[in-house]
């Protein structure tokens, strides 16, 4: 059993709808990967080349740029061939590998928000030792740590999908493999799995989120407490970029992960998973160069000399 299983093909249903949508969503979503690919690379090499830049603020920034355009890289090329009708099979092994990848990116993705929200602590409440304590390793040191954790909290959900069987339709309803279609599309016993799944969710979600609101709450705290309104609006400024992300980023997440049950939520799942592996990606270069005024400046000033 466990063989044909691992055999077996998938069809991923995308968005059911006419040809005019389906080409319309093909360029939709061609378009913003472009821009998601252009500006996160754009950050990357503006951080990179710039000497003011290295900083572990703009180290972590950099980790969040590659590790956003690989998040949706997972999803994106195999979505844009589902909606020209070229390729909407996807093997099982492929299918596997694609889930792990995207709940894996999603996992560090929540820990890098918690260590950057860290730094922007430290930055904030205690300036004078900030450049002591957060130096060039403990930043590499928690940044490897977000990679390798966010990959390891997948492996015992996706080790326990390989254990399923399929016996029944193989119609997928995404726009790529997600856990939650496994659960609905198996006909064997699924409860470990989603118990399973929405304990890591839990621990990685939740526990990452109160690190960052406690961080929060205390960068607000010392905020408010600076006498000079152009003082307060500097602190402000250096971590509002980064609140938003956090935002937008963890709305999406929560809704999708924490919760007892998969079923009649797929459907909402799919516009949900849009706005958390496609457009998210795509605004988070805008917002940090809209809201952060040394990466504004930076990109100006790089214009400009082009």
């Amino acid at each position: 059993m466990a063989n044909q299983t691992r055999a077996h093909e998938f069809i991923l249903l995308g968005f059911p709808g006419s040809q005019y949508l389906q080409t319309f969503l093909f360029v939709l979503f061609s378009m913003m990967y472009i821009l998601t690919v252009m500006g996160n690379m754009a950050i990357i090499i503006l951080v990179r080349t710039c000497c003011h830049m290295q900083t572990p603020m703009y180290f972590f920034l950099c980790n969040f740029s590659f590790l956003e355009i690989w998040y949706t890289t997972a999803c994106i090329p195999k979505t844009l061939a589902v909606f020209l009708g070229t390729s909407r099979t996807i093997s099982f092994t492929g299918c596997i590998t694609q889930m792990y990848f995207i709940l894996s990116f999603g996992c560090t993705e929540c820990f890098l928000l918690s260590a950057m929200a860290y730094d922007r602590y430290l930055a904030i409440c205690y300036p004078l030792h900030y450049s002591s304590i957060m130096n060039s390793t403990l930043s590499a040191w928690l940044a490897l740590c977000c990679w390798v954790c966010g990959f390891l909290a997948i492996y015992v959900p996706a080790y326990l999908v390989t254990r399923l069987s399929f016996c029944g339709p193989n119609v997928i309803n995404h726009f790529y493999c997600d856990l939650d279609s496994w659960i609905v599309l198996s006909c064997t016993d699924t409860h470990l799995l989603q118990l399973v799944a929405f304990i890591t969710s839990f621990i990685v979600l939740l526990g990452t989120c109160i690190v960052t609101l406690i961080s929060y709450i205390l960068i607000i705290s010392t905020i408010a407490r600076i006498p000079l309104a152009q003082g307060r609006q500097k602190a402000f400024s250096i971590c509002s970029a980064h609140l938003a992300v956090v935002i937008i980023g963890y709305g999406s997440t929560i809704f999708l992960y924490i919760k007892p049950s998969v079923q009649n939520t797929l459907a909402l799942n799919k516009i949900v998973n849009t706005l958390n592996t496609i457009v998210t990606p795509l605004l988070n270069p805008f917002i940090y160069t809209l809201r952060n005024k040394e990466v504004k400046k930076a990109l100006e000033k790089a214009l400009t000399g082009m």
